[in-house]
């Protein structure tokens, strides 16, 4: 080796030893991202990612390639990211329900759905509204309150199923009310035709319902965040109505695996929220019903943690159970 080389190798090691080389020569990312969608092709997580997963492959430029991974309540695909290498090559679209309120419903989980994932943000929120058959006796939600304390178990509330947000919309309203409703789970099964008919007397909906509301044919008489909705900005909130305490708001986000790297964690969060910001994104997250958040990562795990407590709280005091 002549002395020209020598140097040079000498030169090489000597860089590579200091902080922050290896870095420069293996940068993150230099090979595709992993977005795993722990629910079905089609849903509210899916369509939410693909959007995201799209914009993000242009900006990182490295393929960005959703991976559907469905079962169990969003745990399969979930308890698979845990698992994961902290890499910055696996993350995941999560919900209310796969990052809360199972850890209510289910006491023997493979995962925490807090202590196992780095959260980056919050994509953004939605809620659901009351509804009522046309022909509904019922014109307001104090009408609903004092049917249901003169009869208690007299008044039924369609949902999609056992611990969704339809249900626990209901719950919540039970408990803050201080009155007692029939939950009849449709499984599945699409309920807002029997409550448009009467077969059931009300039932608390996603943004889907709001064209029926448009076009009348259901009423609504509350929604179920804190403030109105732009969509809907004649029907009042649960608040407004009397339930101070009350909100439920569906939330679809992005984790990572725990003990992700900081820098990682941040130009993830950083591209995100540029995606969420931009007008185009914007109107297409508006038309699902969802509004753009972009909450910060610390900011996201300090609320994901108020929300794990308020549900498991809620679920505790229903005795829901899980068959």
């Amino acid at each position: 080796m002549s002395k020209i080389q020598f140097a040079i190798a000498t030169a090489t090691l000597a860089a590579a030893s200091v902080p922050g080389f290896a870095c420069a020569q293996d940068a993150w990312p230099n090979k595709a991202i992993t977005y795993v969608v722990p629910f079905p092709a089609g849903s509210n997580t899916d369509v939410l990612g693909r959007i995201i997963a799209d914009e993000l492959s242009k900006r990182l430029k490295v393929p960005v390639v959703i991976e559907n991974k469905p079962g169990a309540t969003g745990m399969i695909g979930s308890t698979s990211v845990a698992r994961a290498k902290a890499d910055g090559y696996t993350i995941m679209g999560g919900s209310i329900a796969s990052h809360a309120i199972n850890a209510g419903l289910f006491p023997n989980m493979q995962y925490d759905p807090a202590g196992d994932f780095t959260p980056i943000t919050i994509i953004g929120f939605n809620a659901n509204t009351l509804v009522v058959s046309n022909n509904s006796p019922f014109s307001d939600v104090k009408a609903i309150i004092a049917a249901a304390k003169d009869k208690p178990d007299s008044i039924s509330y369609a949902s999609s199923g056992i611990g969704t947000t339809q249900h626990l919309s209901g719950v919540l309203f039970g408990q803050q009310a201080n009155i007692r409703l029939v939950h009849i789970p449709y499984g599945g099964k699409a309920a807002l035709p029997d409550v448009m008919g009467g077969q059931v007397d009300m039932m608390f909906e996603g943004p889907t319902v709001i064209p029926h509301v448009q076009q009348k044919t259901v009423r609504a008489l509350a929604v179920t965040s804190k403030t109105r909705l732009a969509s809907l900005p004649d029907v009042p909130t649960m608040q407004e109505l009397g339930l101070p305490e009350y909100e439920m708001r569906s939330w679809q986000a992005i984790f990572a695996p725990k003990g992700t790297p900081e820098p990682i964690v941040e130009k993830l969060y950083s591209n995100i929220k540029a995606i969420l910001d931009q007008p185009h994104i914007q109107q297409k997250l508006d038309t699902m019903g969802v509004e753009p958040s972009g909450m910060p990562p610390a900011e996201f795990a300090a609320f994901q943690k108020e929300e794990i407590e308020k549900w498991r709280a809620v679920i505790k005091r229903a005795n829901i159970k899980v068959q």
